[in-house]
């Protein structure tokens, strides 16, 4: 009976041994806001544990509110300068946070805002790994204030399919992006709504979507980073004022 628990506490003990090395080794992996998105952040009208909420400067009632889901261990506040850019231009932004800042551990974040304003319509869209978390939170959408779905470097799968969704949906990738799956890329357009529109931005890279510094596996961008964040802006809000 000993030598059992006496073996019962060398396996819970390696158990949380390897549960806290993989957390640090996650915590390790992250990517940080650099200064001018932690600048942007201080600008936020609301943050709280679960997003941060930039309000529209001059906001308009037929104007949807703009939902995002953060690129893998990219810290939320790394799109801010992104989100204060669609706020002066008119619309009410939510940047959400997620454990771990992993938005496939919390796919339903977007849901906090929607229950808030059921009457407001919105779109919905993320980078990299938070657009697939996007497209499956949108997938099972029942309102019909979802209008449309957007895409950064990023794609939907399967289980987030919008092919019979009568909504719109916006693809914005770089050039030289060397993170993002292009095969899978490629693949993905069979899941997209009927209405989608394709934008590329030459010389961008998959880091350039926000404001974190460079990543792993990257290839190197040949236009500034604010360059591609102001082409990025753009390309959304002319999207954006196609939904009504």
């Amino acid at each position: 009976m000993k030598k059992l628990k006496n073996t019962l506490i060398i396996l819970l003990t390696l158990l949380l041994l390897l549960i806290g090395g993989g957390y640090l080794y996650t915590k390790s992996q992250l990517h940080h806001p650099q200064k001018i998105a932690l600048t942007a952040a201080k600008q936020a009208t609301k943050e709280t544990n679960s997003y941060l909420y930039f309000k529209a400067h001059h906001p308009k009632e037929n104007k949807p509110t703009v939902i995002f889901y953060q690129g893998a261990l990219v810290d939320a506040a790394s799109y801010s300068s992104l989100a204060l850019n669609l706020a002066t231009n008119g619309y009410n932004v939510y940047l959400l946070k997620s454990p771990l800042d992993l938005a496939i551990l919390a796919p339903n974040q977007a849901k906090l805002i929607v229950q808030k304003q059921p009457k407001q319509t919105y779109v919905v869209g993320g980078h990299s790994l938070g657009g697939v978390v996007a497209s499956r939170f949108a997938a099972k959408a029942t309102t019909s204030n979802l209008r449309g779905v957007f895409f950064l470097a990023s794609y939907p799968d399967k289980k987030g399919s919008l092919a019979h969704k009568k909504i719109t949906s916006l693809s914005i990738t770089a050039s030289h992006d060397q993170v993002l799956n292009w095969k899978n890329y490629r693949a993905a357009k069979q899941y997209l709504p009927q209405v989608a529109v394709f934008n590329q931005i030459k010389g961008g890279n998959h880091a350039g979507f926000g404001n974190y510094g460079k990543q792993k596996h990257d290839g190197n961008a040949t236009i500034s980073n604010a360059k591609q964040q102001s082409k990025i802006t753009q390309v959304l809000t002319a999207w954006l004022k196609t939904i009504q």
